[in-house]
């Protein structure tokens, strides 16, 4: 009798609020979602773990594994949260993709009315969707995409008019008011694949290696880590074959110092004035990686959803192995959705030490402060 008394108790499921689950309900944790669902008995519903709903009393919630399970309850899918259909943030996600590929395939640039009338939303909406999605404004990503079009276009050996029209400007005028600051130069300088432009450097020591930092007339465009500073230099003139490279002068040298402090105390932030040269793709991964706080990491999945591109893990990846600014763009801080650092153009040592310094950092932060 005992036995059979112990074997039941044994057996018996745990409390909802002793469940590890409910920790992640009352967390409203999205990466739950699709993990399990959970029902309601006082409303007649069952939701997701992220659903936005008052929380329930744990006594009146069953938790279930499969979204079949929670249907088997007889009660009505909650209309907050959606749990028989795309989640909230997936569907924010789908919408503001559609905005992307309208954009990308639209011969000129759309309005903010034009892009918000094609998804059913108010243009305010719409637009802060989208800017908390991909990290830009509409106008912003427009922009970028318009002068990738432009690089690709001139780099194809296109005349510049031609690329300026191929892009989408509907006049030279409004082009060359932007082109500097689109290139990092004039276009037909950027043509001739960046012959004649300055681009200053000075090489620092840190205790993870060389640090080389590069600079254009914009701002930073390259930092560089490495163990060797005549590899560094190498790599800086493979990046800019064609550009006239200055060492830089003692002012210069400050700031590959500030760039030093950053890597050894993360505390202390890093705001430059930076020159990214990019795809509209890689742009859109690079702002969500400059969103990311010291001390905290995200797998590449995760970015991915940021950017409005869920499928697209891959292309993260190769974003972030093509990203030229260490520490400045923080690629460091992307991992694999199972915890592993995975790679880093710089080295997977160089990675693990600046999460640990980042980390510690944080703590820090967050520690009392005693006189």
């Amino acid at each position: 009798m005992f036995i059979t008394l112990a074997k039941n108790l044994k057996s018996a499921p745990l409390p909802v609020a002793d469940d590890p689950r409910w920790a992640r309900i009352v967390a409203r944790d999205k990466s739950a979602d699709g993990e399990f669902w959970y029902s309601v008995a006082t409303t007649g519903v069952y939701c997701r773990p992220s659903c936005p709903s008052r929380r329930a009393n744990p006594r009146n919630v069953q938790l279930h594994g499969t979204l079949d399970q929670a249907r088997a309850t007889g009660f009505r899918p909650c209309r907050r949260c959606n749990p028989d259909g795309p989640s909230l943030e997936a569907s924010k996600a789908a919408m503001v993709a559609a905005a992307c590929r309208r954009i990308e395939q639209s011969e000129e640039e759309p309005s903010l009315a034009e892009l918000a009338d094609a998804t059913g939303r108010s243009a305010g909406y719409f637009h802060r969707i989208f800017k908390a999605v991909t990290g830009l404004t509409p106008k912003d990503f427009a922009a970028a995409h318009r002068a990738a079009r432009v690089r690709q276009g001139l780099e194809d050996g296109a005349s510049v008019t031609t690329a300026i029209y191929d892009a989408g400007f509907n006049s030279s005028g409004r082009f060359y008011e932007k082109s500097t600051g689109m290139l990092g130069m004039t276009p037909t300088r950027y043509r001739a694949g960046g012959a004649h432009e300055e681009i200053r450097f000075a090489v620092g020591e840190s205790s993870l290696g060389a640090i080389l930092v590069a600079s254009s007339q914009k701002g930073v465009a390259s930092i560089l880590l490495g163990d060797d500073p005549d590899a560094l230099v190498r790599d800086l003139q493979d990046r800019f074959p064609k550009a006239r490279l200055i060492g830089g002068d003692r002012d210069y040298e400050a700031l590959v110092a500030r760039v030093v402090g950053f890597v050894e105390v993360p505390a202390l932030g890093l705001d430059l004035p930076l020159d990214v040269r990019g795809t509209a793709f890689q742009q859109r991964v690079w702002q969500a990686l400059q969103d990311i706080p010291v001390g905290r990491t995200v797998s590449y999945a995760e970015i991915a959803q940021r950017i409005g591109a869920p499928k697209a893990t891959r292309a993260i990846a190769a974003a972030c192995a093509a990203n030229s600014l260490a520490v400045a763009i923080p690629c460091h801080r992307v991992i694999r959705k199972d915890g592993a650092l995975s790679g880093y153009a710089w080295g997977a040592e160089r990675k693990r030490a600046l999460l640990d310094r980042e980390a510690s950092s944080s703590d820090n932060a967050n520690l009392p402060i005693r006189a």
